[in-house]
């Protein structure tokens, strides 16, 4: 197997903090990695620009009914199909509307797969699979920037017309990239020199909730700063929690809340406007339709006829 030496990337310096972790009580190191760990928000914070231009096209991209995809290997690969798993309970979404592609398939979700963040074939052929085009976002996710199935996949989402994202904590004058839009979240040496599932990990999850949050926001997922769009089929504490919703925007008691909830169809989302509006489920739904999905719309359309 021929190598290439990534010793000057910055996921593969040696951090001085933890130099001697070895020789360290536990309280000791739980210190260095709370010291290091607390550095990552910040980090974050420096690619705003970058991560509210993803968002954006995410969202354009979503309105005209394109999909999101994640494109990783490893631990990347891995928080991408954990971030798109959670999309459909909790923004009530298509599960094809995010979707998390791994190297290695669904096999490397609870073990390592030899060879498969180096497939360049397999990349391409998952993009093609896919169908991914023109209405599509691809978003590929590389810690340590270098993998060669993300950057391929990427390659091949640009050919078919896709928009693309790149995610990575090395800088681009380390390991430059071709995407849309570039998000370099620099998390510095890991307390575990190379250990991208520490820092880099905590990043990649604190990235991509905030893509896919700020998206649903936008989508009309969310009201005030509630989860309004819940999936009441899928257990009983999210019906307990569209319960609750319904309870504090309406002023109804409990059982009265349910009682609506049913007759909605289950949508917290569709009760609200029926119980405001007094209207059908139907009806409802049209107006929530009309206003892309956000009830305050819907809200101030009712205040002004009346």
């Amino acid at each position: 197997m021929t190598t290439t030496d990534r010793g000057h990337l910055l996921t593969e310096q040696r951090n001085r903090a933890s130099a001697t972790i070895d020789r360290m009580s536990v309280a000791e190191a739980f210190d260095v990695m709370s010291a290091e760990d607390a550095l990552v928000a910040e980090a974050v914070a420096r690619c705003k620009p970058q991560i509210c231009d993803a968002a954006e096209r995410i969202v354009a991209a979503l309105r005209r009914g394109g999909r999101l995809f994640y494109v990783g290997a490893g631990t990347s690969g891995r928080l991408g199909v954990l971030d798109s798993a959670e999309c459909p309970p909790t923004f009530l979404s298509d599960p094809s509307m995010v979707q998390g592609i791994i190297a290695g398939g669904d096999d490397a979700l609870r073990r390592p797969v030899e060879g498969a963040e180096d497939d360049r074939d397999a990349a391409r052929d998952v993009i093609d699979e896919r169908r991914v085009g023109p209405d599509d976002v691809v978003m590929g996710i590389a810690s340590g920037g270098t993998t060669p199935f993300v950057h391929t996949a990427l390659a091949r989402a640009k050919e078919r017309g896709a928009a693309t994202i790149f995610f990575a904590c090395v800088p681009a004058d380390q390991v430059p990239d071709q995407a849309d839009v570039s998000i370099r979240v620099l998390t510095g040496p890991e307390v575990v020199t190379g250990s991208t599932r520490l820092k880099a990990g905590t990043a990649t999850k604190m990235v991509l909730n905030m893509i896919t949050t700020l998206s649903m926001v936008q989508l009309g997922k969310i009201h005030g700063n509630l989860m309004i769009d819940v999936d009441t089929r899928t257990n009983a504490k999210l019906v307990d929690r569209a319960i609750r919703i319904i309870s504090m925007e309406t002023g109804l008691i409990r059982d009265d809340a349910l009682t609506l909830l049913r007759s909605a169809g289950g949508r917290a989302k569709t009760a609200i406007v029926m119980h405001h509006c007094r209207v059908n489920a139907d009806r409802a739904e049209e107006l929530l339709q009309r206003h892309d999905g956000l009830i305050y719309r819907v809200l101030e359309e009712t205040d002004r006829s009346e």
